[in-house]
């Protein structure tokens, strides 16, 4: 799935919006619809995904901004449990095993979650 980002420095959200779930949805339609692509937090790093299972093409979350498990070590589809890594979004469980999450490019800057 391809999903048009706005341009590199655009803000999609504060930091600290990750600090509830570990996990921040973005619409990037304007309305309060499903993410368009989310942005976890592993540690000090950030990193974006497109919300699309590469098994069957449906958003990730059942909840808002519930991306993550409950050890907070991994990314759940919802749909049907594929587990992919936070940090390289690898499946690494489940029917899209050795699939990958489409990567959005993101970085930390004053606090902010910003597109690279």
């Amino acid at each position: 799935m391809t999903v048009e980002l706005p341009p590199p420095g655009t803000v999609l959200c504060a930091l600290s919006d990750l600090d509830a779930t570990g996990a921040k949805g973005i619409s990037l339609d304007g309305n309060s619809g499903r993410a368009g692509i989310f942005v976890v937090r592993d540690g000090a790093g950030v990193f974006g995904y497109v919300n699309s299972c590469p098994h069957i093409g449906v958003p990730l979350e059942l909840e808002p901004d519930e991306f993550i498990s409950d050890l907070h070590n991994e990314i759940i589809c919802s749909t049907h449990g594929a587990r992919f890594n936070l940090e390289d979004g690898l499946c690494v469980a489940g029917p899209c095993e050795g699939d990958m999450l489409e990567p959005v490019a993101v970085k930390i800057e004053n606090e902010k979650v910003v597109l690279a």
